[in-house]
C-alpha cells in the first residue's frame, strides 16, 4: 500500500502584535484550526508569557518551545522578543501611562525579530498580528502603522496596500490621509508607481502571467470630461499611458462606482484605487470576515489580517479569527 508524501509545511514567522488586543488570541486560534495547522509551521515572535496566557485562556493544547530552530512535530517555536511583567499581559484596553509604553515596544520587538527570521531565511513569510499606533508613540516609535515601518527595516522601499479576498484585490495609492488631502497628493508618479507595483506583484506572487490592472477615478463619473475635476485628465490618464508603454495591460479612468462590480466578476485582476475609502468600503462589504492586507514592494511576502487591535473584546474570547487564517494561508500560497 501506498501512502502520499507528506507535505512540507511553510515556515512563517508571525509577530504578537499588541499584546492588550486580540492578536494573539486570533493567531492561537487560528494555529489551532487544521486548515492551517497542516499546512504552515509557524513561528510565535513575541513574548512568551503573552503566547502561554493565551493559550490557556483558550484551552488551548500548545507545547510552546522557545528558541528559532525547528522544534519536534507537536511543539510549537517560540522566538523571544520581549519578556513583559504579568502585569502588562492582560488583555484590553490600557490605562495608557507605563502599560501602553510597555505593550507598544514589546509590539515593535516583536516585529523587528520577526523581520530578522525572514531575511536570514529561517522562515518563508511574514503575518503580522494587529499594533495599536498610540501605543508605538507610547513607546517613541512614531509610524503610521506596520506598512510604513516595514518599509524603513528594509530600507526605504516603495511599498502599497493590497486588499485581497477571493472576489476581489484592491490596492491604494494613498493610505490614511484625511479626504481633503488626498488630491494633493496624486501625483502621475504615485499613480503609476502603485500600477507597476500592483503588476509585479500580480506576475510574481500570485502567478498571474498576463495581468489585467483596472484603475479608478478621483471624483465622480471619473470626473465627467472635467466637468467634476481634472484629476482624471492631468494625473491619472497620463500615468495610464506611462503603464501601457511599459508593457502593462491597464485601464481607466473608471468610475468607482461601477468598476468594482467588473472585477469582482473577473474581468480585471486587480484594481487601484485612489484613497483609502473608496477601495476599502466595497472591499469590506464582501471580505469583511477573511480580508487580508497583503504589503507590496517588500522584498518578502507579508500579509496580516484586516482589523485591528479590538480592544474592547481583548481577552473575552470573542475575537473572530477567519481574517488570520486567511492571511496565513495567503502567506504561505503566494510565491516566496
Amino acid at each position: 500500500m501506498t501512502h502520499a508524501p507528506a507535505v512540507r509545511r511553510v515556515p512563517i514567522a508571525i509577530s504578537m502584535g499588541d499584546p492588550a488586543g486580540i492578536g494573539p488570541e486570533v493567531v492561537v486560534k487560528a494555529i489551532t484550526t487544521r486548515a492551517v495547522a497542516t499546512r504552515i509551521e509557524p513561528i510565535l515572535v513575541g513574548d512568551p508569557g503573552v503566547w502561554h496566557d493565551t493559550a490557556q485562556r483558550l484551552g488551548a493544547r500548545l507545547t510552546f518551545v522557545e528558541g528559532t530552530e525547528r522544534s519536534r512535530s507537536g511543539h510549537v517555536v517560540v522566538a523571544v522578543a520581549s519578556q513583559l511583567p504579568a502585569r502588562y499581559r492582560q488583555p484590553g484596553a490600557t490605562a495608557g501611562g507605563r502599560a501602553a509604553a510597555a505593550c507598544g515596544e514589546a509590539a515593535h520587538a516583536a516585529i523587528l525579530e520577526a523581520v530578522r527570521l525572514v531575511q536570514a531565511g529561517r522562515a518563508r513569510a511574514l503575518v503580522t498580528a494587529p499594533i495599536s499606533k498610540a501605543h508605538l508613540v507610547a513607546a517613541g516609535h512614531d509610524f503610521p502603522g506596520h506598512t510604513e515601518l516595514l518599509a524603513q527595516l528594509c530600507g526605504g522601499v516603495p511599498v502599497r496596500m493590497m486588499m485581497v479576498g477571493t472576489r476581489l484585490r484592491v490596492v491604494l495609492v494613498t493610505t490614511h490621509l484625511r479626504l481633503a488631502d488626498v488630491p494633493r497628493h496624486l501625483t502621475c508618479h504615485n499613480v503609476l508607481q502603485t500600477i507597476e507595483l500592483t503588476a509585479d506583484a500580480l506576475r510574481r506572487h500570485f502567478r498571474t502571467r498576463a495581468p489585467r490592472v483596472a484603475v479608478a477615478g478621483l471624483n465622480p463619473h471619473a470626473g465627467e470630461e472635467g466637468l467634476f475635476g481634472d484629476e482624471e485628465a492631468r494625473i491619472i490618464t497620463p500615468a495610464i499611458r506611462t503603464a501601457r508603454r511599459h508593457g502593462i495591460t491597464v485601464s481607466g479612468p473608471h468610475a468607482a462606482d461601477g468598476v468594482f462590480a467588473q472585477v469582482a466578476a473577473g474581468r480585471y485582476d486587480a484594481l487601484v484605487c485612489m484613497y483609502h475609502d473608496q477601495g476599502l468600503a466595497p472591499f469590506k462589504l464582501l471580505h469583511f470576515a477573511d480580508g487580508v492586507n497583503f504589503t507590496l514592494g517588500l522584498p518578502f511576502v507579508r500579509t496580516s489580517p484586516d482589523h485591528g487591535t479590538a480592544f474592547d473584546i481583548a481577552g473575552t474570547g470573542q475575537a473572530d479569527p477567519r481574517s488570520m487564517i486567511a492571511a496565513l494561508q495567503l502567506a504561505a500560497a503566494l510565491r516566496h
